[in-house]
């Protein structure tokens, strides 16, 4: 099961799940507040872990391999963290294990981001695609399509509001847990020290750095990525 990462959409997993697809059955789920998925009416009832654990036992699915990418992996430590028994193995792409801010500062964050959805609601589908091949150098083609359409589809009240320290998040992990993370020159989150810390707080996590990489992993080096992928998803 694949959670996407803010203001994208299931389908921006596509290339991978097409990578694995001849080895496992995958779900890409919409978060709430993207893609396809119901709209967010309150900060208090955006809880994206527990929308995890409900869509597993909505499917009857049975000790699944859980991943995410961005906000789609602190989900998913979380989802892992409370309900380690309804896992089989986690894989946690650089998650914003990030200090917990102040409420102002959180206010700011939420107002910047409802500020970025408005303008993205605002642009035509070739702008938005525009602006993401300027930035976004060494991406896939076919990477774009579902990328712009999760801009035009998110939720303005979709930013995540973290109340407690990452590391919370992810100590009661009881399966093996792969955490990929890339370099922080390239705008990548989680650096070698928080990955030790990581380590440290739950001995089932394994850490991989991918170089040449920063935020969007598997975007930016997806041999790479797909290599470490494979190798924790077919080791005991």
């Amino acid at each position: 099961m694949l959670s996407h990462g803010l203001t994208d959409n299931g389908l921006c997993w596509s290339r991978l799940a097409i990578a694995l697809e001849s080895d496992f059955d995958i779900i890409m789920l919409d978060s709430r507040g993207h893609g396809n998925s119901s709209r967010i009416s309150s900060a208090a009832s955006n809880d994206p872990g527990q929308d995890i654990a409900d869509a597993i036992n909505q499917l009857n699915l049975h000790s699944p391999i859980v991943m995410g990418h961005s906000v789609g992996a602190r989900a998913t430590a979380e989802f892992a963290n409370v309900y380690p028994h309804l896992v089989s193995k986690v894989i946690l792409e650089d998650p914003p294990f990030v200090p917990v801010v102040d409420p102002l500062a959180a206010d700011l964050r939420r107002q910047k981001f409802h500020a970025q959805v408005t303008l993205f609601h605002s642009m035509s589908d070739a702008d938005i695609t525009a602006m993401g091949r300027a930035t976004a150098l060494g991406w896939h083609d076919d990477e774009f399509a579902a990328w712009t359409a999760g801009k035009r589809q998110v939720d303005a009240n979709a930013m995540p509001d973290y109340r407690t320290p990452w590391q919370d998040s992810i100590a009661r992990i009881a399966t093996p847990t792969l955490l990929i993370y890339g370099e922080q020159e390239r705008g990548g989150i989680v650096t070698p020290a928080i990955a030790a810390q990581a380590r440290q707080i739950n001995p089932n996590i394994t850490a991989a750095q991918i170089s040449g990489a920063g935020h969007n992993i598997r975007r930016e080096n997806f041999s790479a990525y797909l290599a470490a992928i494979r190798d924790f998803l077919t080791s005991s």
